[in-house]
């Protein structure tokens, strides 16, 4: 789960994580739709683009701690977004965040599902370190 340690809200229940550079490249591409409550994390990025892409998405870019820099609602195919300094990216289906309280600023975490109200306080991706430590831009 993807949770914002401001509000203590699930902002995803799902978290499908690419982490490789084949998973990134392919990130969201093929896809009709993502699921509700469903997000793809693309580490490490920095940047992303919708070309090829079905449908439009939230993104969330995010700091080495979990903090949201920058956050781009609605992104169409056929755009580009970017942020300076963000370390990963949270891909959400458009609208998604209309109905969560994300601000820049937020810390976001993974939590595995079994843990729910257990307080964590890991970044986002402790547990995948085995990622390239230079940024990368993603395919979806």
């Amino acid at each position: 789960m993807l949770i914002n340690q401001r509000t203590g809200e699930i902002v995803a229940q799902h978290v499908e994580i690419a982490d490789t550079r084949a998973t990134r490249r392919r990130g969201l591409l093929g896809r009709d739709s993502l699921g509700a409550s469903s997000a793809l994390m693309l580490s490490p990025c920095f940047a992303v683009h919708t070309a090829f892409m079905r449908f439009p998405i939230d993104v969330v870019f995010v700091d080495g701690e979990g903090r949201a820099v920058r956050i781009v609602r609605d992104l169409t195919p056929w755009r580009i977004a970017g942020a300076w300094g963000a370390q990963r990216v949270f891909e959400l289906p458009a609208g998604e965040l209309r109905g969560r309280d994300v601000r820049v600023g937020d810390r976001l975490y993974l939590e595995a599902a079994g843990a729910a109200g257990a307080a964590s306080s890991s970044s986002p991706v402790e547990s995948l370190r085995r990622t390239a430590s230079k940024p990368a831009c993603s395919g979806s």
